[in-house]
């Protein structure tokens, strides 16, 4: 996998909202912030934009203008990394569109999550590591002295790689493995199977997150990873947060979880902090992580 050039202060940070619309201060927040790091922003034509399809979905602009904004930061040669202002909907409309070999020879980080998925499958089909977190929500509210702001701005300067430990869970499954490691929002990823930007692979440790889909739907995406040979196979797995539920429906979703990867020997962390949660913690993706769970708890290391 191809590491992007490591920022230096004055280099240019793009904001650019390729998948729904985003609230002006939070783009305000995440200028300050970038400003703070000592790097300049540079927002995209679109990205602060508002437009409607079919009536209900809310885009930040048509996706010609989208892919724009996208092309553009990719482009320009003050830009050095991306960050997206928001998930939502619509970067499955850029994919297709995109220079990959053109990436591949200029590569530059990404930042994002949740609909920002589908990016990283892109960056990854190109070969390019990505980081999958919080976007600029989290800058807004937080500000850069916050731990995780911290933690994305040594990984975009000097890729100083976190090392992370999460509690024991009871439906932990003990063991070592180390392997590349993929994955984001299960459903926006499970769109792109049986396509040029699939990223659930065997032999991976897979992370999976979601928002407000429904136990059924859940283990209906995992009966597609299981019957298509993937879930068999995965060197490890890492299970983020399923949020928007009840509190009995949430415990449901981890028992059906833990009900679907039984039959499997690779260990599994239940309970880690990535997905639609305050912290999110940032992960590389695409860069080799070492997963150990035991009696004390689960730690997720990667490494280049």
């Amino acid at each position: 996998m191809i590491i992007p050039p490591f920022l230096k202060p004055g280099d240019g940070v793009a904001i650019i909202s390729p998948s729904g619309t985003v609230l002006p201060e939070r783009v305000d927040g995440a200028v300050s912030a970038i400003e703070q790091w000592g790097f300049i922003p540079i927002e995209g034509e679109y990205t602060r934009k508002e437009y409607r399809v079919y009536e209900v979905v809310s885009h930040s602009a048509p996706w010609q203008q989208r892919l724009a904004d996208l092309r553009w930061a990719l482009k320009d040669p003050r830009v050095k990394a991306i960050l997206c202002s928001r998930g939502g909907f619509g970067a499955v409309h850029l994919l297709e569109h995109l220079d990959l070999d053109a990436l591949a020879r200029n590569p530059k980080w990404i930042m994002g999550f949740s609909d920002i998925s589908a990016l990283h499958a892109a960056w990854h089909r190109a070969g390019v590591v990505s980081i999958h977190s919080s976007m600029a929500k989290h800058l807004w509210l937080n500000g850069v002295e916050d731990e995780l702001s911290d933690t994305l701005y040594k990984i975009i300067t000097s890729g100083e790689l976190p090392s992370y430990h999460v509690a024991a869970h009871p439906h932990n499954r003990a063991g070592r493995t180390t392997a590349t490691i993929t994955g984001g929002n299960l459903a926006v990823l499970m769109g792109l199977l049986a396509t040029p930007f699939n990223i659930l692979k065997p032999g991976h440790i897979l992370i999976i997150e979601d928002v407000a889909e429904q136990v059924y739907q859940v283990q209906r995406l995992l009966y597609h990873l299981r019957l298509a040979g993937i879930l068999p196979h995965l060197a490890g797995l890492v299970v983020g947060q399923f949020t928007k539920h009840r509190g009995e429906e949430t415990t449901a979703m981890v028992d059906m979880i833990a009900d679907m990867v039984a039959p499997y020997h690779y260990p599994v962390a239940f309970n880690f902090p990535i997905g639609h949660i305050a912290r999110n913690i940032p992960i590389v993706e695409g860069a080799t992580a070492t997963l150990e769970v035991n009696d004390a708890g689960s730690t997720l290391l990667m490494h280049w």
